[in-house]
């Protein structure tokens, strides 16, 4: 065999999905029930984020969610904060902010997003695959449960596992629900007859539907073929971005360990091919940087379990970069490189923070109506007529009310009352009235001071103008 052949056999996995048979059939992985280090941890920040994403539904701030992203109503609430339409501007920026973050944060730190963090890695991993092995046992007994004849114990585990499997995304389905409708309607939806809520019922059976055809069929399909932020991986990642790779100048040739050699001339690689076994996306990690690895660490707890049966070194396969890798040096995660693109997203993020918890619940403008002179008014006074234009940012209605800080003088409300409805705009005249003898310039500067329910809420500054001859 020649080395173009040579060459091409051994990168002939390109080629081809690890999850497709030769015929194009698929095939379906089951993965080897991981254990280790690192399958604790994530096990552990799972468990927490479970909780955050199960429990703060039902955290309320001055009676409204923490957390709301109802795109139907275009309702957005975060920490608290009301967001609407009117904050269009705060959009464009938090889109920007997250395009640059899922850049340098890939580029430096790979799909590690992917293997501890993702929705659908937690969900597969530490629920449904947590079940699966649960009910059918570990891999050899799943795929031997798989050929086996449909007899009573096959029937009655597969039946309870898909069962167990929609009871779960139903309730997944809500979860996500009650994050964009809140938990008070999903509770109206579920207590409530199901004809007064057909849309909610609806739904509710739609998102579970989807998120069972998720689990319990696309499984990690949903990563290789389905996921944009994968596919991104491919051109996103570097020679020096972190990944999980295998050691190949430490681990080639692989080789069985033979007991009765005294010196081996074999790498640390014994071929025991554990690492390809509780591999959730199918593939073997020895073949190199790959579009379906999700960074899981599972391979890792496997080849160091083995390293310290045969007292090798631990890190055959570890968080590496290409580099590292290949001129033999330990990556460290306090470089240069690593610490600026780091602080570059902390900086991005602190941004979009500040601008979204420091802006105004209520806009006020108020600006003299251009075009018009003063008027003349009863008891020798002057009057100035004013446009204002009030957003109201959140989701209650707020009565404002309008005084004059300095000079002393009056406001008259054309329509009476200043009440905004939530989410909407309210625009209104007014006067400034003023006593002539106050009017010692054409032009007097004017501050006016806007109440809500008693309370200051700004301090808006114009001017009053008199004609020359009044």
């Amino acid at each position: 065999m020649d080395k173009a052949q040579t060459v091409y056999k051994k990168d002939e996995f390109r080629d081809r999905l690890g999850i497709v048979s030769k015929e194009g059939k698929r095939k379906w992985v089951y993965p080897k029930k991981p254990k280790g280090k690192f399958y604790l941890y994530r096990t552990i920040l799972s468990f927490f984020l479970l909780s955050f994403l199960i429990g703060t539904p039902f955290v309320k701030y001055h009676n409204e969610p923490l957390f709301l992203f109802n795109v139907i109503d275009r309702k957005f609430i975060l920490f608290g904060s009301a967001f609407g339409p009117h904050d269009f501007f705060l959009m464009l920026v938090a889109m920007l902010v997250l395009v640059v973050s899922i850049v340098l944060f890939t580029v430096v730190y790979g799909r590690v997003f992917c293997g501890w963090i993702c929705p659908q890695t937690i969900f597969m991993e530490m629920v449904f695959r947590k079940i699966e092995y649960w009910i059918e046992g570990d891999s050899s007994k799943q795929k031997a449960l798989k050929i086996s004849s449909w007899n009573k114990e096959k029937i009655i585990k597969k039946s309870a596992k898909q069962l167990i499997f929609f009871s779960i995304s139903f309730l997944i389905s809500n979860v996500f629900l009650s994050w964009i409708i809140g938990v008070d309607k999903l509770f109206a939806i579920a207590t409530d007859p199901p004809r007064e809520h057909l849309a909610g019922l609806i739904a509710i059976l739609a998102f579970s539907s989807a998120f069972y055809g998720v689990f319990a069929w696309l499984r990690e399909q949903a990563c290789i073929l389905i996921c944009p932020y994968g596919r991104l991986q491919g051109v996103l990642l570097d020679q020096n971005s972190i990944v999980i790779a295998y050691d190949y100048k430490r681990g080639e040739p692989r080789g069985k360990i033979k007991k009765n050699l005294k010196e081996q001339t074999k790498g640390d690689c014994v071929d025991c091919n554990l690492c390809v076994d509780v591999c959730p996306t199918g593939i073997d990690i020895r073949n190199g940087t790959q579009l379906e690895c999700i960074n899981c660490t599972a391979c890792i707890d496997a080849c160091n379990a083995v390293m310290s049966k045969i007292n090798k070194p631990k890190g055959l396969i570890r968080y590496a970069s290409a580099k590292a890798i290949k001129n033999s040096f330990r990556l460290s995660f306090l470089s240069a490189r690593v610490i600026g693109y780091t602080l570059v997203l902390i900086v991005l993020v602190t941004i979009l923070l500040t601008l979204a918890l420091t802006r105004s619940q209520i806009d006020v403008s108020i600006l003299r109506t251009p075009g018009l002179i003063s008027q003349q008014q009863p008891d020798n006074k002057i009057s100035n007529l004013y446009d204002i234009k009030i957003t109201n940012k959140t989701f209650a209605n707020i009565p404002l009310e309008l005084k004059l800080n300095e000079p002393n003088g009056e406001i008259k409300i054309v329509s009476n009352q200043l009440l905004i409805k939530p989410q909407e705009i309210l625009e209104s005249k007014f006067f400034v009235v003023l006593p002539k003898e106050t009017l010692k310039e054409i032009v007097t500067p004017l501050t006016i001071n806007v109440y809500s329910n008693g309370k200051k809420v700004d301090a808006i500054h114009t001017s009053f103008m008199r004609q020359v001859d009044q």
